[in-house]
């Protein structure tokens, strides 16, 4: 297969690109050049200066025919729409690599959607928020990115474009040696040890969307992309190494909103199977960010 990945050069991206191109399929690669990895196999590579965010333009160069296209950095709708209208005729499908943001539960949680909390696990069906934007005003903390980000705008370009076939692979939150890898999205939440958060191992995060990408199965389908089962805080923490110090205050959320998603479809529909074992592979991170920090 030939495959185009965009944004193909770290973390989550460079796993694909690896997983892909172990699997045969013949990778290219579009970036801006700002950025590499040491995991990365010998595929092509196409660096453009315009492939920032939000990537309004594609090179001539990538302009041709793909088996698919694996878009792992489309942050809303200016980006959505090139994209569509770039690989329409072009791309036998589109997958776009979007978050479990979408869901009104992610709202709920943030408690930007009024309203009681929505029953988990969230399936690919749940609803979506109707809150736009849900990172705008923190373009400091995060990047200028956030004031357009919304995923759910990137999906409604890609599906509503007429003539491509795609695929949506909605996001856990994902964790692994490149990124998060002190587990802070887990230790921060010490004080609420009742509270459940899908997560993922960047490993078996890039699986399942080469899984996704390359399975006839998954053409015009969404799936939700993380581990198979949400322990509490609490659990979590339990098999985890102790940190010293008081725990940080979390988030001023809703914590009565659980922020668990069903990632069943994609294991029964596509056959996909985790390549590592999530407690195991969480607790190697967490014991490496331990004796990193030890002076």
């Amino acid at each position: 297969m030939k495959v185009l990945v965009i944004g193909g050069t770290r973390f989550i991206g460079a796993h694909v690109v690896r997983q892909l191109h172990e699997a045969g399929s013949a990778v290219t690669v579009l970036h801006r050049g700002r950025s590499t990895n040491p995991i990365l196999p010998e595929v092509e590579h196409v660096v453009d200066a315009g492939a920032a965010y939000p990537i309004v333009a594609f090179p001539e160069t990538v302009r041709r025919d793909w088996d698919v296209v694996v878009h792992m950095v489309a942050m809303g709708a200016a980006d959505g729409a090139a994209a569509a209208q770039a690989f329409t005729g072009r791309a036998g499908r589109l997958v776009l690599i979007s978050s479990s943001d979408v869901y009104r539960a992610y709202g709920r949680l943030t408690k930007a959607e009024p309203g009681p909390p929505e029953p988990t696990p969230l399936r690919e069906d749940a609803p979506l928020r109707s809150v736009l934007y849900p990172y705008r005003g923190m373009e400091e903390q995060i990047g200028a990115y956030a004031r357009d980000y919304e995923k759910i705008l990137a999906e409604e370009a890609v599906r509503g474009a007429v003539g491509l076939d795609w695929t949506i692979a909605r996001l856990a939150k994902v964790y692994g040696p490149e990124d998060n890898a002190d587990l802070g999205t887990l230790y921060g939440f010490a004080g609420v040890p009742d509270w459940r958060w899908t997560h993922g191992h960047v490993q078996n995060v890039a699986a399942a969307i080469a899984t996704a990408a390359t399975h006839p199965s998954a053409r015009n389908a969404v799936f939700n992309i993380g581990e198979a089962t949400t322990p509490t805080m609490g659990e979590r923490l339990a098999r985890l190494p102790a940190r010293s110090g008081e725990a940080p205050v979390p988030p001023p959320f809703d914590y009565d909103q659980p922020f668990v998603i069903d990632t069943s479809k994609i294991r029964q529909d596509l056959g996909y199977t985790d390549l590592l074992d999530e407690p195991a592979a969480m607790n190697q991170i967490a014991s490496q960010a331990s004796a990193s920090s030890v002076p």
